[in-house]
């Protein structure tokens, strides 16, 4: 599968004139993987809470430093809003999720808390981070309202791209995962609606507190 990679990174370094960034992602998604396996195991073995709140938080760290390096303005006001933002919505669905749907007994179970914290912090990630950048150049020549507007309509594109595409154009990893790994069909799919609405919620509910907290600037 370095095939392909190594065709992105030629067209990449040739195009954009940036010959590290994907053999440098590369790399590392390799290695963070192998690094969060071995510490999975640990933390499924350990049943300290305290430990696997930690590993949540530190996710929620890096996606914001993450999500600010395509912006221009790195500020330590506005990744502090992008923290909040990542914190209030993904953690909404998470607990939704966790002690609701699911309804987990005893609450605390890393097996899943971790996986789920994984998916929902990422996609806000990422929603967050098309947000900000889309804002930050609409902002220059736009009013608020529809700066605003853009912003959130463009974050949500793959999302909304996921739902309207789920079962004629493609089947979710998770879902296709589970069948392969024996479990009925209509249980995978009950989780997968699960796991999407999770994700538009925590990518909708980050970029809509991200944006708001973005009025007091633009006012």
């Amino acid at each position: 599968m370095l095939i392909p990679i190594g065709i992105v990174a030629y067209f990449y370094s040739k195009w954009i004139g940036d010959s590290q960034e994907i053999v440098v992602a590369t790399v590392r998604m390799v290695l963070q993987l192998l690094l969060i396996g071995y510490l999975l195991l640990y933390i499924f073995n350990n049943k300290n809470s305290f430990i696997g709140l930690s590993i949540i938080l530190f996710m929620v760290v890096v996606a914001s430093f993450i999500a600010l390096r395509n912006v221009e303005k790195r500020t330590l006001k506005h990744y502090f809003k992008i923290l909040f933002s990542l914190l209030l919505g993904g953690s909404l669905n998470l607990l939704l999720v966790l002690y609701v749907v699911i309804d987990l007994e005893p609450l605390y179970q890393p097996r899943f808390i971790i996986p789920l914290a994984g998916m929902i912090y990422a996609n806000a990630m990422n929603a967050v981070s098309l947000a900000s950048e889309r804002f930050e150049k609409e902002i220059q020549e736009r009013s608020y309202e529809e700066a605003r507007a853009v912003a959130l309509k463009s974050s949500l594109i793959p999302q909304v791209n996921a739902f309207l595409a789920v079962g004629l154009v493609s089947l979710p990893g998770m879902m296709t995962g589970q069948i392969l790994s024996g479990v009925d069909p209509i249980i995978a799919v009950r989780y997968q609606i699960v796991v999407m609405a999770m994700v538009l919620g925590s990518t909708g509910i980050s970029v809509v507190t991200y944006l708001l907290l973005q009025k007091e600037k633009h006012a």
